[in-house]
């Protein structure tokens, strides 16, 4: 029929925590797949019960009910590229790991632990278990200042930590490293420092949009996997993407009654 679609759309799975206010975790992911021209498939790895005000409960999914979600879902659709986001536990940590060794397409690591505000969405010892088992199957990881700290152990506050923690997690066997720098001080906030192809590069916003955002990381992840399925390359895919999250920060809207989401909705002005 006219107007339809004929051709399949690259398939971008996402791996996270469920967000019920739609701000963050997978149906942040989807909407940011959406809007960039993918197809959006999702594995949910923990419930939470939050809004915009913060995370107060989280439930995890049992590692055994996450693998069988992925095989399942992997015995059918062909993803181009993933994102992990939210995985909550040591177990399903592990499962990720085993199932992206026997994965073809690139693998977008956002270690997220700790919310903008809230209980954490992780137990157990996990960061040891990504650089047992996700850091080296990783084609990016994009840690934020904090848990980039947590990564290479040590503290990352200004633009020169950053780069030093980037070489750190590279060295625990992540291809590409992108350390972001929304809660760097001062003059560095809001730059990032990309290491890929053992080149360090730092990427510096256009302009720091004021306030609090909530499912910032998730949203940028998810744009670089989507870049990825398309065939970017990695430094073209991530200044893409910043670019975008740039927009939909400085036209966000508000969504509940505290903090404001990204504006998912915001138009890609270079598509993949």
């Amino acid at each position: 029929a006219r107007g339809f679609m004929t051709a399949t759309p690259r398939v971008v799975l996402t791996v996270a925590g469920s967000d019920p206010s739609g701000g963050a975790g997978l149906q942040g992911d989807l909407k940011t797949i959406h809007q960039h021209g993918g197809y959006g498939a999702a594995v949910p790895t923990l419930i939470t019960v939050q809004n915009s005000f913060g995370v107060e409960q989280v439930e995890h999914l049992s590692a055994a009910l996450v693998r069988s979600q992925l095989a399942n879902l992997l015995g059918d659709l062909e993803p181009r590229a993933a994102k992990m986001g939210a995985l909550g536990s040591r177990a399903v940590v592990h499962v990720l790991g085993s199932i992206m060794g026997k994965t073809d397409f690139p693998w977008v690591v956002d270690p997220v632990w700790l919310p903008s505000r809230g209980r954490p969405l992780a137990r157990g010892d996990v960061i040891d278990a990504y650089k047992e088992t996700v850091l080296p199957r990783a084609a990016l990881v994009t840690p934020n200042a904090q848990e980039a700290a947590l990564l290479a152990e040590r503290p990352v506050r200004t633009v020169a930590d950053a780069r030093e923690a980037a070489l750190v997690i590279h060295e625990l066997g992540a291809a590409a490293v992108l350390v972001k720098g929304g809660h760097l001080e001062d003059e560095g906030r809001g730059t990032d420092v990309l290491l890929v192809g053992g080149e360090l590069r730092e990427i510096r916003p256009s302009e720091v949009v004021a306030g609090q955002f909530h499912g910032t990381g998730c949203a940028l992840s998810a744009a670089i996997a989507t870049r990825l399925a398309f065939g970017e390359p990695i430094p073209e895919a991530v200044i893409k993407a910043k670019d975008w999250l740039g927009a939909a920060l400085r036209e966000a809207f508000a969504v509940g009654e505290d903090i404001k989401p990204v504006n998912h909705l915001v138009r890609v002005r270079n598509k993949p």
